[in-house]
């Protein structure tokens, strides 16, 4: 008699939005899909040497953590499945960084479900998933992105460097001569670029990644 090899996929969906994850993780579970949850990389490495897990769907940004420090710890832990990026929005600098790490992908959350399910089988069969946003990473004749190419205008660059000194919002707008309501503006659009939700995640995302613009 043949033995039946079971090909049901074990995800452990980490995110720090509690709604998010308990609607997803009740919304994937199906034949052959298996799916816990957490919110934070602290509970995910507990769990993950409690139980095993094919597939690990990670959240970029944690609050106060972020995916690039999960997979070291993961993989000195000794997890050796897949790793599959869900997130709202990645910078393709951090997008690059993580799949140098080893990710086995990208996936967007504006993407409908039966997507992720796809992005779900793909990676824990072993291939890879990039949001169509990256394709350009995978064409071997798209060549490096320019070196030279700011990521950030003047103005934002200003009040970069300045929250990074710790300035506040009306301390900058003295110093730029601009109102304070613009600097929150241009703030905002910081945020946006660099995926982050708070100051003190744009200062540290501004030392990982964008030391060269301050």
């Amino acid at each position: 008699m043949t033995e039946t090899v079971s090909q049901t996929i074990r995800a452990l969906l980490v995110d720090d939005h509690t709604l998010f994850r308990q609607s997803v993780s009740g919304a994937l579970r199906e034949p052959g899909i298996e799916v816990r949850h957490c919110g934070s990389i602290r509970e995910a490495l507990q769990m993950l040497s409690e139980c095993p897990f094919d597939l690990v769907l990670l959240d970029h940004d944690l609050g106060s953590e972020r995916a690039s420090h999960f997979l070291p710890a993961a993989r000195q832990a000794g997890f050796v499945g897949r790793v599959l990026i869900v997130t709202a929005w990645i910078s393709e600098n951090e997008a690059r960084r993580l799949l140098r790490q080893g990710v086995s992908g990208i996936f967007l959350k504006h993407a409908p479900l039966e997507e992720l399910k796809e992005a779900m089988r793909t990676t824990a069969a072993g291939g890879s998933f990039l949001d169509r946003s990256f394709s350009r990473m995978e064409d071997p004749d798209a060549g490096p992105e320019p070196a030279s190419a700011p990521m950030f205008s003047d103005r934002q660059r200003h009040v970069l460097r300045f929250v990074v000194e710790g300035l506040s919002n009306k301390e900058i707008a003295w110093r730029m001569q601009i109102s304070e309501s613009y600097v929150k503006a241009i703030l905002q659009s910081l945020f946006q670029k660099t995926g982050v939700r708070t100051r003190g995640q744009l200062v540290r995302v501004a030392f990982e990644q964008y030391e060269h613009e301050l």
